[in-house]
């Protein structure tokens, strides 16, 4: 699997993670209504969908997509809660991706 193929299932992954995690919070930190928990529950059951599509073994997997995560995470800090990115966040997310990047890409069988 290519690095751009790889790079997009993960960025597709940690957004389905993050859209059936934050319906949920918005129902019960801001008291939005109830039937956001069922595009919740959807987006939940893609993302471990989308988990299956990965080639590497499930660990490898979750441990690689814990960069991606990092990144998406703090881009939807950015774009839906309105919170600037400081340096930190941005040197953190490069090196998340860095170890995505060392851990997805490792030659197999070796």
């Amino acid at each position: 699997m290519d690095l751009l193929r790889i790079v997009a299932l993960f960025a597709i992954t940690a957004l389905a993670e993050i859209v059936g995690c934050y319906l949920p919070w918005l129902v019960l930190k801001q008291g939005k209504p109830l039937y956001l928990l069922l595009p919740a529950a959807a987006s939940l059951a893609l993302f471990a969908w989308l988990l299956t599509l990965h080639p590497s073994a499930a660990g490898r997997t979750y441990a690689a997509y814990g960069g991606m995560y990092i990144v998406i995470a703090l881009l939807w800090l950015r774009l839906v809660d309105g919170i600037a990115l400081t340096r930190w966040d941005l040197a953190g997310a490069a090196l998340a991706l860095l170890g995505m990047a060392v851990i997805a890409l490792q030659p197999l069988g070796k």
